[in-house]
C-alpha cells in the first residue's frame, strides 16, 4: 500500500552534475530523465526539474527535511569536507528563535535544505 506523500521540487542547472552532489550524500537516482529527476534515501525523495539558466546566487528554492537523528546525518555529510560559506555550503547546528535545532546544506543550485530535529 502506498503512503500519502508531498515530495519537494528544487531546480537544477545539469541533472547529472546534481544526480552526482547528491549521491555522495547517500541519494540514490529513482527516476532521470533530462527533464525531471528523483532521488531518493530512504523514506526522503527530493525532484529536480530542469533549469538551466538558473543563478544559484539568486536561488529561492528551499525544502525541509526532518529526520530522528540530524546528529548523524551532520556528522555523515561533515566527512565529505564540504565548505562552510558560498555555494555549496553545509552549516552545523543552530536553533532559530521558536524553532527546533536544524543545519542547512545549500546545494550547487543555491537551493537550502534545512534539516530538521523531529525530537524537538
Amino acid at each position: 500500500m502506498t503512503q500519502d506523500r508531498i515530495t519537494a521540487n528544487l531546480p537544477s542547472r545539469d541533472m547529472r552534475a546534481t544526480e552526482e552532489f547528491y549521491a555522495r550524500l547517500g541519494f540514490a537516482t529513482r527516476y532521470f530523465s533530462e527533464g525531471w529527476m528523483i532521488l531518493g534515501r530512504g523514506a526522503l525523495e527530493l525532484e529536480f526539474f530542469a533549469w538551466p539558466d538558473l543563478d544559484p546566487a539568486q536561488s529561492s528554492f528551499s525544502a525541509c527535511i526532518r529526520v530522528d537523528d540530524p546528529d548523524a546525518l551532520l556528522g555523515e555529510w561533515q566527512k565529505l569536507g564540504l565548505a562552510a560559506e558560498g555555494i555549496p555550503r553545509l552549516t552545523g547546528f543552530f536553533r532559530p528563535e521558536g524553532a527546533p535545532r536544524m543545519f542547512a546544506l545549500i546545494d550547487p543550485e543555491g537551493s537550502l535544505l534545512r534539516v530538521i530535529d523531529n525530537r524537538d
